[in-house]
């Protein structure tokens, strides 16, 4: 049984809502249908760059102030850009709902682009902290070998060379040609009436949002570029090393199918590659899988950190169990051991205001169905072995995997990832 209320506003914004009367508190988020795939080569990281900026100061509040404020409510605020949206979200007192709505709202709606020349360093220091984690990094090297060419290909962070020398006038037609009506969820969960939830809205917003418009258009993914192998050369002491290939969308119903392959793969504490490649061998400190999905593709990969001694051997063991999922040969026991983990993990997750006012939004946001928890539960168990081998073989064919690495030597690189796509042995033009 849904709980949630939904409403659309005169402005084409949709707010969704609801009630969790055991707390005393309130997660509210405003989602933005702008990411970085929304972006062209001469504007990377602006969704990101705006997000910043929203904390610096809106119609009514300046940057302090907003600060303070939340302070002084006891709440939190924050905000997150992905490649397909950006959220500002918070957390407060039951109490302090609409003065928390009415200051996010002028934030969203009415920034000034304030101390726009300080924001632009914080951000070029952020990009720096990046680049100096290799663990993080790579991630956005398998992106760009997965997605070369395409926007979801580029960091979600931005570039220094964009980010130096973009233009307020330039963030301001940005800001104007996204944060529109229709492009906007506001949703929110906790201790509070949902159909009141509007009626605070509409104040808040009252000569601040203009007229309906309809959401941008979204250009879409026609078809995967050939895999890529991308590496960049640094004097670490690890190989940070990220092999993948191209997913399934978030509204493909082999979603919970991969959902599992990932738990079995490299998901959790009794994963395979986490078992063989840390708990008996104990050649990695971090290694694991995962998944993102979008509008029309997706990306699933795995992550492992390793001394180049033990390199080759890693990737051979992440192709060889890989190659045995393909094959069908699915263990009883970790089968029906995935699906518990992953109904557990939705079930914890009800018991957090933040995570329900998450899935509201994001659901919205992204045009995904919104199931209730006794159908997600239905859609886990009704996945059967065979379904999650397919997809291994499917999405995880040696043909299909790019890699990304970063570590002292390109040539070693290349030679350990033959053991996944021999395609990949020399490596491409970075």
């Amino acid at each position: 049984m849904q709980n949630y209320v939904l409403t659309e506003l005169d402005s084409g914004q949709r707010v969704i809502s609801e009630r969790v009367e055991s707390v005393r508190s309130v997660s509210l988020g405003f989602w933005i249908g702008a990411g970085s795939r929304d972006e062209t080569l001469e504007n990377t990281g602006v969704s990101h760059f705006i997000e910043h900026l929203l904390f610096k100061g809106s119609g009514h509040y300046s940057a302090q102030e907003i600060a303070e404020i939340f302070d002084g409510l006891g709440g939190e605020l924050n905000a997150a850009t992905s490649r397909e949206h950006t959220v500002v979200y918070a957390r407060v007192p039951d109490k302090h709902l609409e003065t928390a709505l009415d200051v996010m709202a002028d934030m969203v709606f009415d920034p000034t682009f304030a101390d726009l020349d300080a924001e632009r360093e914080v951000v070029l220091e952020e990009i720096a902290m990046v680049d100096d984690a290799p663990q993080d990094l790579v991630h956005d090297l398998l992106s760009e070998a997965v997605f070369e060419g395409h926007s979801l290909g580029r960091p979600v962070i931005g570039t220094g060379d964009v980010i130096s020398s973009i233009a307020r006038g330039d963030l301001a037609g940005y800001h104007r040609s996204m944060y529109v009506g229709r492009n906007i969820v506001v949703s929110a969960a906790g201790n509070l009436e949902p159909d009141r939830l509007p009626a605070l809205l509409e104040r808040a917003e009252a000569g601040r949002t203009g007229a309906a418009r309809e959401r941008p258009v979204r250009s879409l993914l026609v078809s995967s570029p050939p895999p890529r192998l991308r590496f960049e050369q640094k004097e670490t002491e690890q190989y940070h090393v990220c092999i993948g290939a191209p997913g399934i969308s978030r509204s493909d119903r082999r979603r919970f199918a991969a959902s599992l392959l990932d738990a079995i793969l490299g998901g959790s504490a009794s994963s395979r590659l986490f078992q063989e490649i840390r708990e008996k061998r104990g050649m990695a400190y971090a290694v694991y899988s995962f998944g993102s999905q979008y509008t029309d593709t997706g990306l699933i990969g795995v992550y492992v950190g390793t001394r180049e001694e033990n390199l080759e051997e890693c990737l051979r063991i992440v192709a060889a169990e890989i190659a045995d999922l393909a094959a069908g040969n699915v263990r009883e026991g970790e089968f029906e051991r995935a699906k518990e983990n992953l109904k557990g993990r939705i079930m914890l997750s009800m018991e957090s205001t933040s995570n329900r006012m998450s899935r509201l939004g994001r659901s919205l946001i992204t045009e995904t169905e919104l199931l209730s928890f006794e159908r997600l539960i239905a859609e886990i168990d009704g996945v059967e072995a065979v379904a999650v081998a397919e997809l291994a073989a499917l999405l995880l064919a040696p043909q299909q995997i790019s890699a990304a690495g970063i570590g002292p030597s390109e040539e070693r690189f290349a030679a350990a990832v033959a053991a996944l796509n021999p395609e990949l042995e020399t490596p491409a033009a970075a």
